[in-house]
Order: C-alpha cells, then structure tokens, then sequence
C-alpha cells in the first residue's frame, strides 16, 4: 500500500483571514482557491433555466397541471431513482396536481430504464405524461413506443447519454450534448429538482396558487430528500451538491425531514441532530438500495412517501430486514468471488490480470454491484460481475479505479466487436451491460484488452491518498467538530483523513473483526486517545509484538451516556517494529 499526502500551494487561495489554517491546507489540497467555492447557501445555486430541456418540460407540466391529466413517475430502482420518484409524486401535488402515480420496473423481470415492456404495464394506469427520474436517457426504444402510444415523455435523466437520444417531448439531464449547465455531476434527484423549482417559478408567475386556493410550496421542504438521493448515488460532490446536500442535512439535523426518514434513521440507530453526510451513504442508502436489489424498490418509496410516522417505522423495519439477507447474500458471493480471483493464473510479476470479469450462475442480480466494488476495493483492479438474467443473457455491475472510465471503456469494447455487448450505461466509476452467456469469454478478453490501453503500472498500485499529519496538540475533539462542520465530504471532496505513527498501549478484537486500540502520538505518550479499526485481518490482529503503528485515520467523536470522547477512526494499520 502506498500512502501519499495531497499536495497544495500555501502561497496559493483567497480566503477568509479567520479560516483556520488546517481548513485552508484541507481546501486547497481539493482544488478550493477562495472562500466563495465553500458558500453553501441555495442562493449560490445556479439557476434552473440554464439547464436545457427544462423550459420545454415545464411548459408540458403547465399545461398538464392545468387540464389535469394524468401523470406517471417511472423511477429507477436504487436510492436515487426511489427519492427522485418520491419527490416527484410530493412535490407535484403539493402544485396542484391531483392525479399522479409511481411505478418503478421489478428488475428482475423488466431491466433498467423506460423499455417499451414498461410501457405497456404503464398503459394500465392511462398516463398522459410519463416523467422518467434516474432513467431514461437511454430508452430509444420505449420513448418511441410510448410516443405511438400518444402518451407524452418528459425524460429526466443524470446518465451520460448514448450516440442517439430519445425522441422525448423534453428531455432534461446536464450531460446531452448542448447543455450549458454549469455543472454535470447532479444525480437523478437533483436533475428533478431543479425541474420542480423552474415549474414552481412559473407557476408563481402565472398566478396559479393563488388561482388554485393553495399554498406555494417551499422547494427546500424536500431538500432531506435531494441530500439523501445525491449522497446514496455517490455522485461528486461539487459545489452545487455540496450545497444541496448541505442544506438538506441542516433540515434532517432541526428534525424537519419525512417520516421515512426519521423511521430508517432510527432503525438504523443514528442521531438526526449529529448527522453528517456519510451516515446517508452507509446507513440510509443501502436499507433504500435493499429493497430495490432483492425485492422491489416500492416498499422504499412508500416509505419515503408515507406521512404516518407508524407506517413509515414499519416499511422502515421492512427495509430493515432485506438489508440483513443482502448482506448474507453478499457475503457468500464474496467467499465465492474471491475463490474465483485466487484461481487466475498470476503474471510472471505476481499481479492478478489488469481487469477482473466475474460469473457465477447462482450469484444474485441485484447485489453483483456491491461484490464489484468489493473486489475492485480488494485488488484495485476494474471488476466486472455477471448474474444470470433471462434468455441466455447476462447482466453484469462495473465498478472501476481512477484512470479508467468505465462507460467509456464499455462504448469502446463495443464499438471494436459490434453485437458483444446487448446494452449498457452508466458512468465514470460505475456502469452496468448486458450480453449472451455464451459471450462472456470473448467478453472478457476485449475488456481486459481495452483496459490494458488505458491502464498503466502505476494505476494498478493501490494507494491511500492523506491530508499528512497532524501535530498531537490537533488531536482534539475541537479539531473533529471543525471537520464535521466544514461539509459535507464525499465523492471527490473526500473526508479530510491523516496519517502519523502511534504508540500502542492496548489492543483487543470487538464483534469479531474489529480491532480496539488505545494510542498514544509519537511526541505525547503519556496521553491516551482511543482508535478503532474495522474488519481486520483476525489472523494478523492483535498484534502484541507490534509496540508502534502506523495509522491512516479520520477524526471522530464517539458519544457514550452523553460524554464525548475524541476517536481515531482507522482505514490503514501497519506495524513498524
């Protein structure tokens, strides 16, 4: 492993005098020159015309709130997809609209996106317009079979779109080709919000509300959702999102979120008032992410949905119970995978193959995503996981390392062997594909060879990248406080994480695999700080011929009976003696 400090100019950056200098060292090193790129009011967000597609579709939801015709959701079936299609439904008639529903394709038996399958099983709730959230860029096909239909398709979309692009009343997504929004990386959620603000300014603007007799609603009343939807899609957290995502962890700290959300977060035994944006991606994300990957993600969005606080605990336990069988799930997939991975012929180097392509018939199509990323994390290496579909097909999950965009190595695996790949989509890190079982083979040989392209040694090394060191006098519980409130971190504006060596004074294993410690930094041992370090190596920890560690760690605060107490947070222990 190869740890690395972030590098920065501390001549460089425009900021507040009163900044604390660790801040601007964490800023600068992520690519933040002035204090006006951490403004995280929704004042700084960029205005919803500049998006195209959006004036088209909101003159169509105009018009179609006005004649109250029938609108239908159909969402993707993640976490994304689900708050998107909640939001829709909510904030669509809390405008007025009295005739809007959901649906979401079981991918078990329909796919991904707007196919003309769903079209037809959508004819059945005799929509005039379809609204596509987290989908749809994609869906040539079931655009124009809806549009033969005489049913009306406002696509909204986040996905980077193909060489074609559906034949849609309107189409919305930052990423077509023309579109001069100022930033790329919103995800689905926050593609139809942007479409709600626009129909809501021009619903103000015509009168409509108070024509109606009712409210204008507040947009910001569903910002809970957007932070949700934006940090479960792991989406790059820009300054746009990081604005969104801020805003909405503020409205969840006051308590001032949906029922859903208070009900998983309860289950999942987190403190709305503490709350930060990772807790979102962990503990929220994957009990939505459940439903959607076993079952069928309507259960989610009910949840989301729901403004009964009871039925929203029970859809949350619900939630709650399928998140357990996927982890069992996965686990033995994972036993599996890795079995596969130690069976591969090494390079004369010792390396496993520069890209991973994984199958097993009785893997489970909805948690080979999850195993990608569990085997990429492993070997940093681009892994492909395939489950058996129907038909003789596979559909496979990607997940990639810095250096290779994934969707793109697909397009270009595709375009060299025409009629390999069935279908595919996604993004830089993250894409799925279809192809015929019998395929595979062939498959895998292209992919590694459009890797090996791409891909260079020095990409294969797996590395953790640190904000340096910390001197012991910043190993406060002040120092963390500062951390957590300089927010939010994720995708590409990661969590400030350090690096230094420690004196071990205690070292025990808890729940199984998880190693306790009590540290002392190198220049103050007489003073003790706790550490924890998850899902270690049993056979390798405790380690009680190692006196001094090295640690890549993160700052926490651990609340016990109402004491705070400073915690090292560990992803990297390595014994130096």
């Amino acid at each position: 492993m190869l740890i690395q400090a972030r590098s920065y100019n501390a001549d460089f950056g425009d900021f507040d005098d009163h900044l604390d200098p660790l801040l601007k060292r964490i800023y600068l090193a992520r690519g933040i020159l002035d204090s006006a790129a951490l403004e995280r009011k929704l004042s700084c967000l960029p205005a919803p015309a500049v998006m195209q597609g959006i004036p088209a579709a909101v003159a169509l939801l105009v018009r179609a709130l006005s004649e109250q015709q029938r609108i239908l959701i159909v969402g993707d079936f993640d976490a994304d997809g689900a708050t998107s299609s909640a939001l829709m439904v909510l904030a669509l008639t809390a405008m007025g609209c009295q005739q809007v529903d959901f649906l979401v394709p079981n991918r078990f038996d329909y796919g991904y996106g707007l196919t003309p399958e769903i079209v037809d099983l959508a004819v059945d709730k005799k929509p005039d317009v379809i609204i596509t959230v987290d989908n749809g860029i994609s869906s040539i096909e079931g655009v124009a079979h809806a549009n033969k239909l005489g049913i009306e398709v406002i696509v909204t979309d986040h996905h980077l779109p193909g060489a074609s692009l559906p034949d849609a009343a309107a189409i919305v997504n930052p990423n077509q080709p023309g579109c001069d929004f100022p930033t790329k990386n919103l995800a689905g959620v926050g593609v139809a919000f942007y479409l709600l603000s626009a129909l809501r300014a021009e619903l103000r603007k015509q009168d409509w509300f108070t024509q109606q007799q009712i409210s204008e609603p507040n947009m910001a009343t569903w910002l809970d959702l957007v932070a949700l939807g934006t940090v479960a899609d792991v989406v790059p957290l820009d300054q746009v999102n990081r604005a969104l995502v801020y805003q909405g962890l503020m409205r969840i700290r006051a308590g001032q979120c949906r029922p859903g959300i208070q009900a998983l977060l309860t289950i999942a035994g987190k403190s709305p008032q503490r709350l930060v944006a990772t807790d979102l991606g962990f503990a929220i994300g994957p009990r939505l992410n459940a439903a959607g990957r076993l079952d069928d993600i309507s259960l989610g969005i009910q949840c989301l949905l729901t403004n009964d606080p009871q039925q929203a605990m029970y859809s949350a336990q619900q939630l709650d119970e399928l998140n357990q069988d996927r982890k069992l799930i996965e686990q033995g997939m994972q036993r599996e995978a890795l079995a596969i991975v130690e069976k591969i012929p090494l390079s004369l180097d010792g390396e496993v193959p520069v890209a991973l392509c994984l199958f097993q018939p009785e893997w489970h199509q909805g948690v080979v995503g999850l195993l990608a990323s569990r085997i990429k994390e492993k070997y940093n290496r681009p892994v492909v996981a395939f489950a058996r579909g129907d038909g003789g097909q596979l559909k496979g999950s990607s997940r990639s390392i810095p250096g290779l965009h994934i969707r793109d190595a697909l397009d270009a695996v595709a375009t060299q062997s025409p009629g390999l790949i069935t279908k595919f989509g996604g993004h830089a890190m993250a894409a799925g594909l279809s192809l015929d079982e019998d395929k595979l083979a062939e498959f895998e040989k292209a992919f590694q060879l459009q890797v090996e392209k791409t891909l260079g040694a020095d990409d294969l090394l797996a590395r953790m990248v640190t904000d340096g060191e910390l001197e012991s006098v910043q190993l406060s519980i002040n120092t963390a406080q500062l951390l957590r409130d300089a927010g939010p971190w994720g995708q590409q504006f990661p969590e400030p994480c350090f690096e230094g060596l420690f004196q071990i004074k205690q070292q025990r294993i808890v729940g199984e695999k998880h190693l306790k410690l009590v540290l002392a930094h190198a220049s103050e041992p007489n003073r003790s700080i706790d550490g924890i370090c998850f899902n270690v190596d049993i056979d390798q920890w405790p380690n009680h011929r190692a006196e001094t560690v090295r640690c890549v760690y993160r700052l926490d605060i651990n609340e016990y009976r109402g004491l705070e107490k400073l915690q090292l947070l560990i992803q990297f222990i390595e014994a130096t003696d």
